[in-house]
């Protein structure tokens, strides 16, 4: 089953169940997918390209609620985190902080990579082998302290 079809099958469940964060949000969702495919390239999505736009609105939602927690408004973040968490259930499984930090020691062992001034090369190879498992704010954080020791 494609994403789209779980997207739009998430919508009649929220629809039926009167789930408004669920329905809001999968309709955001599909709304973000329908332009992607109607942008006038003419290639199809890929499951790599929805994934892609999948963390995009996970972290639009974490920061605006970021910034909206920083401001004292909690009534405007809770909806942005409940969104991020319903999309998220779309996204593969996330790799734990441990997870990431093997993969990247692997591949700094690998290639013989050392010191900060290899972060780009390692950071290449970390994002495209975890695309999809971890956002890149968190490859990042675990390749600096990784290439830093």
């Amino acid at each position: 089953m494609s994403l789209q079809d779980k997207i739009m099958d998430g919508i009649k469940t929220a629809m039926k169940a009167k789930d408004k964060v669920t329905l809001e949000s999968l309709r955001a969702v599909k709304s973000v997918l329908l332009l992607e495919q109607t942008n006038g390239s003419g290639t199809e999505l890929t499951e790599a390209d929805e994934i892609k736009i999948l963390q995009r609105l996970v972290k639009q939602r974490k920061d605006s609620a970021a910034i909206y927690l920083e401001q004292g408004r909690e009534d405007l973040a809770t909806p942005e985190l409940e969104q991020a968490k319903v999309i998220e259930s779309f996204l593969p499984q996330q790799l734990s902080e441990e997870e990431v930090t093997a993969v990247i020691q692997k591949i700094v062992s690998d290639n013989s990579l050392e010191g900060m001034a290899s972060m780009g090369k390692v950071m290449g190879l970390a994002t495209a082998q975890l695309a999809g498992q971890s956002d890149g704010k968190t490859i990042s954080a675990i390749v600096k302290k990784v290439l830093s020791n």
